[in-house]
């Protein structure tokens, strides 16, 4: 019997649970695709992961949703598919030729009528969607650079209204989190974001290990509250 605590069995199991409840079309394969093909860091959802975020937009019935860290839309292109015909999702990409990229992909999708990619530093884009009195979001997905996941939380916060939900993504960095001497920012960012998400007065959080295509990791689910 194949080890239970292997990377094979864990592949083996997201593909039986992918193939059975997330099957991907030719819009999420293109997607990867073109994105493998720019160069782009191999770093997407899994498609259960992807379809994961899709049901929980759906269940809060968002009709805005922030995104922060494109990539190549791969998770944009999920999450926007949880939307109503009236809805909208911004999306914040720092590098310039990966929000190019996503544009391709997510107008192949037929989704980029409900989806806005801006390009620049997300800690720049932030204020500039608060000064432009936008609604507020319903939803929240982070998944950039994880040293500033704790600022980005913190604006999060101040996008969304009470009932909204923010997911935050690889939070277990294969363990690592747990090591509160380490000098990793990627670990001293989630460990802080941890921390404010346990001592906010708005927030209710939880955080959950997986395992599976991308290895161990896991992701943070916080509720804002009144």
């Amino acid at each position: 019997m194949t080890d239970p605590t292997s990377q094979d069995r864990w592949d083996a199991v997201d593909d039986y649970f992918t193939a059975a409840l997330a099957p991907a079309d030719e819009a999420l394969d293109a997607a990867l695709r073109d994105s493998d093909a720019a160069g782009l860091p191999s770093i997407a959802v899994a498609a259960n992961q992807g379809k994961l975020l899709q049901l929980l937009a759906e269940i809060q019935g968002a009709r805005r949703i922030l995104e922060i860290g494109t990539l190549g839309g791969y998770s944009t292109i999920w999450l926007a598919r949880a939307l109503p015909a009236d809805g909208r999702l911004v999306t914040l990409e720092y590098a310039a030729a990966h929000a190019d990229v996503a544009r391709r992909n997510i107008a192949r999708a037929g989704l980029d009528g409900l989806v806005e990619v801006r390009v620049g530093p997300a800690l720049d884009s932030l204020p500039v969607l608060e000064a432009e009195g936008a609604e507020p979001f319903d939803f929240v997905f982070i998944d950039a650079d994880k040293a500033n996941n704790p600022h980005y939380l913190d604006w999060a916060v101040r996008l969304t209204r009470p009932g909204s939900v923010v997911v935050v993504d690889n939070v277990v960095r294969g363990g690592g989190v747990v090591d509160g001497d380490s000098s990793d920012p990627a670990i001293t960012g989630t460990r802080t974001l941890v921390d404010r998400v346990a001592e906010h007065p708005r927030l209710s959080g939880t955080a959950v290990q997986t395992v599976g295509t991308k290895g161990y990791d896991g992701f943070l689910l916080a509720r804002v509250t009144a």
